[in-house]
């Protein structure tokens, strides 16, 4: 005659370095689902460039900008937010920082921010010094079927080289111009 506890063999445990394995695998699974969802809904979301975008623009405070002449010496960043963007709040001193750097050409776009004069007053209150280009109608982020702010486009030889959108740090943006100017 047996009895329950004849038939159930003992689970061992898992030791600490076990435990520690596991813990890492199951870290590693969701930081590369993570990473290819991220990716997907990026790639998603990132604005494609017309097929005969306007790159002679003028900033807001009358400066004409060529960014196909500027993309031809080194890789542009175009960035595109807006005042009214809470994520922009975050983002938009970093780019200021990247403007700061002089280590390649950054040209933002503010959507839908106002009159030329209220654009003034945001970029004073909040001491940001990077170029600006006033989209008061959001035409231009329009033209580049952009969806979300902020979003952000590299430039290299008057051509689109990489979109993304979302918070960015200063790291990854210096990664992908440098990545665009070997590449």
């Amino acid at each position: 005659m047996t009895t329950d506890t004849d038939t159930t063999a003992a689970k061992p445990k898992k030791t600490p370095q076990q435990k520690a394995l596991s813990l890492i695998k199951t870290i590693l699974i969701y930081g590369l689902m993570f990473a290819v969802i991220y990716t997907a809904v990026n790639w998603w979301r990132q604005p494609v460039m017309p097929a005969n975008p306007p790159l002679q623009l003028t900033d807001y405070q009358g400066q004409t900008l060529d960014l196909a002449a500027m993309s031809h010496k080194q890789p542009t960043l175009v960035y595109f937010w807006g005042t009214w963007c809470p994520i922009c709040t975050y983002t938009s001193p970093t780019i200021d920082k990247l403007a700061a750097s002089d280590s390649y050409p950054v040209v933002t776009v503010a959507i839908k921010s106002g009159s030329n004069q209220r654009l003034a007053e945001y970029m004073q209150q909040n001491n940001f010094d990077f170029t600006t280009i006033n989209d008061e109608d959001g035409a231009i982020f329009a033209d580049w079927q952009g969806q979300v702010t902020p979003s952000y486009v590299v430039l290299k030889d008057g051509e689109m080289t990489q979109g993304l959108t979302g918070i960015q740090p200063l790291w990854s943006l210096k990664l992908r111009l440098w990545l665009s100017s070997i590449f």
